[in-house]
Parts: structure tokens; C-alpha cells; sequence
């Protein structure tokens, strides 16, 4: 029964960040390249494509290059939906996943408090063996990776308001 959970599993993982910072700011940090390079150093991540400094905006593209899992990776990314100050899409290109979809939703508590929401859906490549390896240690590798940055970019925004 288990292997049959694993075959039919697609990944959801969904995260929140409770950030003492305006709206505006927390969805700026969200899509800025640099402040995406500074909230995952573990994983060496530069944007080496398309845009590759400053706000994403919807349409664009950008390759990020990072490392995981000890190997250097490549993943083509675009902005496909963009609700400014509320909520902006990324969708992969090209990449590793055989599919994601990265939602950022963030939601205003009052005008200095800010919970940032971050829905990541993939779908991951190899058939039956990557879904094997989300159900022993993708999904929670993936989840642990969000959570991180979701914590460097709660440091950022916070560190801006001081």
C-alpha cells in the first residue's frame, strides 16, 4: 500500500512567515534577484540568465544555477502571474523538476506586519523512481529549503525596517 501513496503522491508543500515589516517590502524582497542570491547561500544559488539583477516582474525569465545535493543544477524559471503587493507565480522552463509551480501569496496583518505564504507544487522527474525519492527525501528536503528562506528573508525585511 505504501508503494502505491508513493506512485500517486505529487507534492504540495506549503509554508508561512510571520515578518514585522510592510507588505510592499516583503513582496519587493520576495522578487528581488539579489536578495534571492543572499537567502540561499546554503545552496550557492546566482541567477546566471535572463534577469539577473533587480524586481522580477511577470513575464520574466531568469536561470538560476545553485547547488543540491552536492551537484551543480540549472533551472529556468518565469513569472506568470504578478498581483502586486499580493501575490506573484513563477513556473519552471526548464530544469531538473519535471514540473513546479511556485506561488508567493503575501498577506497584510497590519501596516508594519506581513505573513508571507510560499505554495510550491512540483513534480519530480523519473517516473516511479522520483516519487520514490520525494516520499524518503525530496519533499522534506524541498520543505526544509523554504523554510530557510522564508527565515533569511524574514531577517531581511526585518533588518530594513530598523
Amino acid at each position: 500500500m505504501i508503494f502505491l501513496k508513493v506512485v500517486h503522491k505529487m507534492p504540495i508543500i506549503k509554508t508561512n512567515v510571520y515578518i514585522h515589516a510592510p507588505i510592499n517590502c516583503c513582496f519587493d524582497l520576495a522578487r528581488n534577484v539579489e536578495a534571492h542570491t543572499k537567502t540561499t547561500l546554503g545552496t550557492k544559488e546566482k541567477a546566471i540568465g535572463g534577469v539577473t539583477s533587480g524586481l522580477l516582474n511577470e513575464g520574466d525569465i531568469v536561470t538560476w544555477e545553485a547547488t543540491h545535493f552536492w551537484i551543480r543544477h540549472k533551472l529556468t524559471a518565469k513569472i506568470i502571474h504578478m498581483e502586486y503587493p499580493y501575490k506573484f507565480t513563477d513556473t519552471m522552463v526548464r530544469g531538473i523538476f519535471k514540473s513546479f509551480t511556485h506561488t508567493h501569496e503575501f498577506v497584510e496583518v497590519n501596516q508594519n506586519e506581513t505573513i508571507m505564504i510560499d505554495i510550491f507544487e512540483y513534480r519530480s522527474p523519473f517516473g516511479i523512481v522520483g516519487n520514490i525519492a520525494d516520499y524518503l527525501f525530496l519533499e522534506k528536503y524541498m520543505r526544509k529549503f523554504l523554510e530557510n528562506r522564508g527565515k533569511e528573508l524574514k531577517k531581511l525585511a526585518e533588518n530594513i525596517q530598523m
